[in-house]
């Protein structure tokens, strides 16, 4: 768990190198959320690296003072210290001769062979995402309200229970979904194109990202066919049966994700009624992205014997992308919604007995306080409120990128192959999200998502929440990273600028599927002034300060 002390101290939470990674957590994290990450992520990950044959053991996440720090773990004696490397012969001759090492090896052939990403997309298709839904639709179902405070209890504990299931099954299916991507995208840069370039050829494959806007585009138009402009809910809905049942299925479908972050603190979109009015009054659809010509542009620079390979490495990352941007909203954002509602339905009900100073607070309490915390009245109303005071001091802290001495890297021409392109994969997919510590040498400058210079206001705000609450139509929605289910009210943005991610992260899959120009990773973002007018330039990565 982070420190709860006021202390500032960042001290390596174990042997190696570890990355700040802001680009999922902005700030300090509640203690539930590090405990569903710290276990889930490198559980998944060690399946998912061991059955794709990657020579690692597992990322392992980790949280100093509530903010998150991961490491890539070596597949041999992960827990020791790392000492200076051997000669290189020596390296090599161990590396091909050592049975750890040698299996990785036949795995990672097969799996390039046989690229089982196919059949695990087909997989999520028809078989895990048709279940995690229903399962995440039965917890919907259920009136807290009516519920006892021992059965709410019950409740909570079977929601931590799913959303511990639900998370190791996310980052599990990360490894096929994220691994034909990063593998693309390691080859294309090799070829001489820029990342944002090669994800421009992906656009348009994540139909569901796009979905939400669609369903609000449909709704919108029949306000405007009932001749209705609606400033509440209650005008949708008494708009027209048809506008109500619209809303419903929205609200059924996306309603108790999280949208404005990761985190149990974090809004779920039914907590911004003004926010879904403001999305359906602007709903639009932009004009799709020709990927067709980025794509055709992209294969005039490969080698011609290496073109069919590119058209396979093109097919599985664009077969794989709607998986991807699916993942998350289904095993993160909405059982991690729904925990936060119960939670507070919990914190409700203290705070009625005097238990807490306020509800929210609930949303401080451990895994194993949370099971109990009706029956038990939780860990009394003064420990909550001042971890809930000492997460906010943290939110100001200004975390190191790394802690921990570099560690000595094994040159990758020593493996066995494949070996060498299933390390390049994890290099590039963890770069390229935003979690290895890279920063750009101008603050203003990140990697740009478009082909179109657009000029307009800045709304920024410390918190997501703060941004997406003031949002207006048009307007630069400036934050330090956004979460899949922003796309249930990003579409009435101008453009995007973020602090932190890259090309592969969920602010430039969301810009890219919905048309709007972005730039990520722009490490002085949250310094532009608020109401400032700027140019986002996505073609250079460049923001550039109008008036």
């Amino acid at each position: 768990m982070g420190n709860e002390s006021a202390a500032a101290t960042f001290t390596p939470p174990g042997h190696g190198q570890w990355n700040l990674d802001r680009s999922h957590y902005s700030s300090a994290t509640t203690p539930i959320t590090q405990w569903l990450i710290e276990h889930s992520m490198e559980a998944g990950m060690r399946r998912v690296f061991a059955e794709l044959g990657t020579p690692a053991d597992a990322v392992r996440a980790r949280f100093v003072n509530g903010f998150m720090y991961t490491r890539l773990l070596p597949l041999l004696g992960p827990e020791k210290p790392r000492r200076p490397l051997p000669p290189k012969p020596i390296l090599k001759l161990a590396a091909h001769l050592h049975p750890a090492f040698r299996g990785r090896a036949r795995r990672a052939t097969a799996a390039l062979r046989d690229r089982p990403w196919v059949a695990i997309t087909e997989r999520w298709d028809k078989e895990l995402r048709p279940d995690i839904i229903g399962a995440n639709l039965r917890f919907q179902a259920v009136d807290l309200g009516s519920l006892s405070d021992a059965q709410l209890d019950r409740h909570v504990s079977d929601l931590l229970d799913h959303c511990a299931q639900s998370h190791e099954q996310h980052f599990w299916l990360h490894g096929y979904d994220l691994g034909p991507i990063a593998n693309y995208l390691w080859r294309v840069i090799g070829w001489g194109a820029k990342p944002e370039d090669a994800l421009s050829a992906l656009a348009g494959a994540s139909p569901s990202t796009s979905a939400p806007v669609r369903h609000l585009v449909k709704l919108r138009s029949e306000l405007d066919a009932q001749g209705v402009r609606a400033t509440s809910l209650d005008d949708v809905r008494k708009a027209s049966p048809v506008a109500a049942q619209l809303l419903d299925e929205h609200l059924a479908n996306h309603g108790d994700h999280l949208v404005t972050s990761y985190d149990l603190d974090g809004f779920t979109l039914r907590e911004l009624p003004a926010t879904i009015v403001a999305s359906i009054n602007d709903a639009m659809l932009r004009p799709e992205s020709d990927h067709a010509s980025a794509a055709a542009a992209l294969r005039a620079k490969v080698p011609a014997a290496e073109q069919t390979q590119f058209d396979t490495l093109l097919a599985d990352a664009r077969l794989v992308m709607d998986l991807r941007d699916d993942n998350g909203p289904n095993t993160i954002e909405w059982p991690l919604g729904l925990l936060r509602l119960a939670l507070l339905e919990s914190g409700r009900r203290l705070h009625e007995q005097s238990y807490v100073h306020e509800p929210t607070h609930a949303l401080g309490v451990t895994p194993d306080e949370a099971r109990t915390l009706c029956t038990s009245g939780g860990p009394g109303a003064a420990a909550l409120s001042e971890r809930s005071r000492s997460r906010e001091a943290s939110r100001l802290l200004d975390p190191p990128i790394t802690l921990g001495p570099t560690e000595p890297t094994p040159p990758l021409d020593i493996l066995p192959k494949p070996l060498p392109e299933m390390v390049a994969m994890v290099q590039t997919a963890m770069t390229h999200l935003g979690m290895d510590g890279t920063v750009h040498r101008d603050p203003f400058v990140g990697a740009g998502v478009g082909s179109q210079i657009y000029v307009g206001r800045v709304r920024r705000a410390a918190s997501a929440e703060d941004a997406i609450m003031a949002l207006e139509p048009g307007d630069v929605l400036v934050v330090r990273a956004t979460s899949p289910a922003f796309n249930s009210v990003l579409s009435i943005a101008g453009a995007v600028i973020t602090a932190d991610g890259g090309v592969l992260s969920h602010a430039a899959v969301l810009a890219r599927e919905l048309g709007i120009a972005a730039i990520v990773g722009a490490r002085g973002a949250l310094d532009l002034p608020d109401g400032s007018m700027v140019e986002v330039n996505p073609i250079t990565g460049r923001v550039r300060i109008v008036s």
